[in-house]
């Protein structure tokens, strides 16, 4: 290859920050994934100073739920009290909602908000659910009642879920530092978003046949993986085992019984009694 044509491929490549300004977020000391809170002691203030539109959410819960929440309710309205956010509770329909105010400075408690009523019609306790409001803490309801067709193979796979003595589901829980709760068709989680994406992986596979205890083993290596500087930045598939699915085939039972050869004249009649006699 000649001067000119390496010349001419060297200013074919584009340069795009050829252009571009250096911004005050260029910076390797700045973390951009950290999640700061809402602090309007410190600063922080809407263009405005208040929300344009009132924005509202609401959900419905089961009936069994309607005597706890009514006895958690003032707990709950105190908590979001401290955000300026007004919360119902409506026993006739069956439902709660929450609305922000003219006071409301952070704009996405109102979404913690939505959450948390989320979490309280799924059965969660009250105090578990108040952790929603933290910035740190995420939640997520997946579900599992449309993964399985069969109902009895679905109870069986939700049961496995659980484990013996709800056993597989606290070594979920320690292994991917959330909260799990299984009820009915669906399953809530609370944590840490790399936390939540953990356990969304092995309740997913539960439901498509696969053992959650393989993917507990394969958690528990990569907890531990994570714990030397050396391996941050290496690949981790070499230590982690694979599991190959085995197709075990049934048992044919032994007296099988031959097939006829097929004739299209009906089977001789058998003699009666009275052509016995």
């Amino acid at each position: 290859m000649s001067d000119n044509e390496e010349a001419s491929n060297i200013i074919a490549k584009k340069n795009h920050n050829k252009y571009r300004r250096d911004k005050p977020w260029d910076n390797k000391d700045i973390n951009h994934w950290e999640i700061k809170a809402w602090n309007p002691d410190s600063g922080d203030a809407l263009p405005g100073g208040s929300l344009l539109e009132e924005s509202s959410f609401a959900t419905l819960f089961p009936k069994y739920r309607e005597k706890y929440l009514r006895e958690v309710w003032p707990i709950v309205t105190r908590a979001l009290d401290k955000y300026q956010i007004k919360c119902e509770l409506n026993l006739v329909e069956g439902s709660m909602s929450v609305i922000t105010s003219k006071k409301t400075s952070d704009p996405y408690v109102i979404l913690k908000s939505r959450d948390l009523i989320k979490l309280l019609a799924r059965s969660i306790p009250c105090q578990q659910a108040l952790k929603i409001l933290n910035d740190d803490t995420h939640s997520e309801i997946i579900k599992i009642g449309g993964m399985v067709r069969n109902k009895e193979r679905f109870v069986k796979r939700r049961q496995r879920l659980i484990g013996p003595d709800g056993a597989t589901l606290k070594a979920l829980e320690l292994l991917s530092e959330c909260y799990i709760l299984v009820q009915g068709n669906t399953v809530a989680v609370m944590g840490t978003v790399k936390g939540i994406k953990q356990a969304r992986q092995v309740i997913i596979e539960c439901m498509k046949n696969i053992h959650p205890v393989y993917n507990i083993k394969r958690l528990m290596i990569m907890k531990e993986l994570a714990k030397d500087p050396k391996l941050a930045e290496e690949d981790w598939s070499r230590f982690l085992p694979t599991f190959k699915k085995k197709n075990v085939q049934t048992k044919k039972p032994k007296n099988a019984s031959a097939k006829k050869a097929y004739t299209p004249f009906p089977p001789t009649q058998l003699p009666s009694k009275v052509d016995k006699q």
